[in-house]
């Protein structure tokens, strides 16, 4: 839809909300002085204003406006505000839906249960806008913890991928993946650096980053240059582009502006040390064996760009007896991968993030992503062919995380 014309709709059912849920607060404060009142009405809608102001702002001004560290934490507050007051309006409408069902039963006033409230006691529409109020705010508490806390709390994953074709020389390789950095989002410098360094500490013989180093502009990973440089180990850093990286989210001065951003992004994967893959492999040889890592460009399906070409990617790598695949995208995987190249024994995705909220204690998980993803996050097998979808390293919008941590995967390879 053109922002010309979702924009003010957007803005109308903010306001639409905002209004609804102002009812919650004029009702639940009524006991206050006039002088309290009116310090709460014009704090609301001051908020309600520049939130409105700000996503106008946020859409049609050029991103150099915005200081990074304030447009991550904007958007942050729209959807906390926006999150929050959805919960008052759900609660709210429900009540107000029996309301109107029992009203049409005894044609009686309801607000009031029984008669007038006695001395200390509340009405009944006070109390109930008193309690969407705090129902409207755990989700507040939960979603400014999350960035916080969960914003940069990495987890090692570990996990044994068993292969029946792997070459002996093989088993026991320590892979490491990262996933979806997101450079342009970060605002804890050494909250990274902690991550990094629990990277280097497995000491993992490869490293995979699957894609998302930056949101949309090269020039994001800047301040990150140095910290990323140092993720290395002794057979190679393999990585590949996401769909974030070919800055397809941002308006261009020029055709050539936007093919000489994705240049200076390629750029930088070299000059950290990165071997990146552009529809290519690589075949490691060891004892006489070989191993086959091929990587591509973005695949996804559906509204996410396909850029990449299998085909020529696994092109050369006939000899390998094992092979696996970076891909960003985990649609890609049932796509194509599981249709057409049964000889791709394991592919590595990200992507989804894990919506970056959600439950996972032990194996059980859950995400709103799982709707949208039939393979979203952890391992999954179709006949002899694996994927794994990692969580992710950083975020994007909602700068935290709750309850879907940020992953480094770590993979030791086993013959099955």
């Amino acid at each position: 839809m053109n922002k010309l014309l979702f924009i003010p709709i957007m803005s109308l059912v903010i306001l639409a909300i905002d209004y609804y849920v102002w009812q919650a607060f004029k009702t639940g404060f009524q006991q206050q002085s006039q002088s309290t009142q009116q310090i709460i009405r014009w704090v609301y809608w001051a908020i309600s204003a520049s939130i409105i102001f700000g996503i106008i702002g946020y859409n049609f001004l050029p991103l150099t406006y915005w200081n990074k560290t304030i447009r991550t934490f904007f958007m942050a507050s729209v959807m906390i505000t926006v999150v929050s007051k959805l919960f008052v309006v759900i609660f709210l409408f429900i009540e107000d839906i029996t309301r109107i069902i029992r009203w049409a039963f005894t044609n009686k006033n309801l607000d009031i249960i029984p008669g007038e409230p006695a001395p200390g006691q509340i009405s009944r529409s006070e109390f109930l806008s008193k309690t969407a109020l705090v129902v409207g705010a755990v989700p507040a508490a939960t979603f400014t913890f999350g960035i916080l806390s969960g914003a940069h709390d990495y987890r090692v994953e570990k996990i044994s991928l068993k292969i029946p074709n792997l070459p002996k020389a093989f088993d026991g390789l320590r892979i490491a993946q990262l996933s979806d950095i997101h450079s342009g989002s970060f605002y804890n410098k050494r909250a990274v650096q902690g991550g990094v360094d629990m990277v280097m500490k497995e000491k993992a013989d490869l490293l995979f980053f699957t894609g998302d180093l930056v949101n949309n502009e090269a020039t994001e990973v800047e301040d990150y240059f140095q910290m990323f440089s140092k993720l290395h180990a002794p057979m190679g850093v393999y990585s590949t582009l996401g769909n974030h990286d070919y800055g397809d989210y941002v308006r261009w001065k020029s055709p050539q502006a936007k093919k000489q951003n994705l240049q200076d992004l390629m750029k930088a994967h070299e000059l950290m040390g990165w071997n990146l893959m552009m529809d290519e492999n690589k075949i490691i040889e060891e004892s006489g064996e070989k191993l086959a890592l091929i990587g591509v460009q973005n695949i996804g399906v559906g509204r996410f760009p396909w850029y990449g070409n299998l085909a020529k990617a696994h092109q050369g790598t006939e000899e390998a007896s094992t092979k696996l695949l970076l891909s960003h995208d985990p649609t890609h995987w049932n796509a194509e991968v599981t249709k057409k190249y049964h000889d791709i024994d394991v592919a590595f995705a990200g992507h989804t993030h894990g919506t970056q909220f959600g439950v996972k204690v032990g194996d059980f998980k859950w995400s709103p992503a799982q709707y949208v993803y039939k393979q979203w996050a952890g391992l999954y097998q179709e006949g002899k062919q694996q994927l794994y979808v990692n969580r992710g390293f950083g975020y994007i919008g909602y700068p935290g995380r709750v309850g879907m941590p940020p992953e480094i995967s770590v993979f030791t390879l086993t013959r099955g």
